[in-house]
């Protein structure tokens, strides 16, 4: 069973748009966010001139709607900040996050470890465009030393979604089986789209909180000229060959995908906006997406009642 976590946010400046410390009890990494407006104030914080990893996010210039991130390691991050600042070729980055250990034992090895892990995580997780090539490889670490980096890095994943980053959150798995008592997972039946009038078919379920359109589901190939909405995110996923030709005029997912909600997958789907709220069907009925979430709506209103 998933027990509960404590983490403990400090907003540094006393607002939630200035510098903010992250801690969990018990573990000695120290996380630090700060918008790059505030990069003065951030550089003179003890923590950021210590070796450790950082993350540079923002808009990616090439479709601002999607997230760019870049990840590094320093044994003095504060130096390598402000190389950064200086460099054209991340003009992207807009916030930055530090970590690093409360008790100063991160080695240069470490963090050579936990960038080229971090880095091949976010890749995997497939929710962000990374700026960097590739994940470099480490030097050797002692078993023991491995282990806690992986403990490491465990805390890092479960604080940076707290801050509003969830570029390391493991891609979520979907199921064709129904759900098991024992299953905790947050999953949904499976939805589906048939367009009959573009002769496509398209199947998803909502994964903790993830709209996942599966692999093997149709689109169409061109997005309506009249039409704006999904339009760079359409070409995206084309570019990236994530959805390729099958037929004419017909493409298909190359593997599970997230979209931030039902609309954006329906609308990448039909090639122009939509409401995928009354689009999608639970599989084998005529239940649209919002009449379940009504159902689960009023199935927790009754429950809190009956429990008051």
């Amino acid at each position: 069973m998933t027990t509960g976590r404590s983490i403990r946010l400090f907003l540094v400046d006393g607002t939630p748009t200035g510098l903010i410390t992250a801690e969990i009890m018990n573990w000695t990494g120290h996380v630090i966010s700060a918008p790059r407006n505030s990069l003065p104030h951030l550089l003179k914080r003890p923590e950021v001139t210590r070796t450790g990893v950082y993350f540079l996010t923002g808009p990616n210039p090439k479709n601002p709607a999607k997230t760019l991130v870049y990840i590094g390691e320093s044994d003095n991050v504060s130096r390598r900040l402000i190389s950064h600042n200086y460099d054209t070729s991340k003009e992207f980055w807009d916030k930055t996050f530090v970590i690093t250990s409360k008790d100063q034992n991160l080695t240069k090895a470490h963090v050579k470890y936990l960038e080229s892990r971090l880095i091949s995580i976010a890749s995997n997780a497939g929710r962000i465009t990374l700026d960097n090539a590739t994940a470099p490889e480490y030097g050797f670490l002692p078993e023991a030393d491995l282990a806690d980096m992986e403990f490491f890095i465990e805390q890092i994943r479960i604080t940076m979604p707290v801050l509003g980053m969830d570029f390391l959150r493991e891609k979520p798995k979907t199921f064709e089986n129904p759900l098991s008592a024992e299953d905790t997972t947050l999953r949904s039946p499976t939805f589906e789209i048939n367009s009959p009038k573009y002769n496509l078919q398209a199947k998803a379920q909502q994964v903790d909180g993830d709209f996942i359109v599966l692999a093997g589901s149709h689109a169409r190939s061109s997005w309506d000229s009249a039409a704006g909405g999904y339009r760079n995110l359409h070409e995206q996923l084309v570019d990236e060959q994530r959805l390729v030709p099958e037929r004419e005029g017909i493409l298909c997912f190359k593997d599970d995908t997230l979209f931030s909600s039902p609309s954006a997958a329906s609308a990448i789907i039909f090639g122009r906006p939509d409401n995928g709220r009354t689009t999608w069907r639970v599989e084998g009925t005529n239940k649209t997406y919002a009449d379940w979430q009504n159902e689960q709506i009023n199935s927790a209103a009754e429950q809190s009642v009956n429990s008051a």
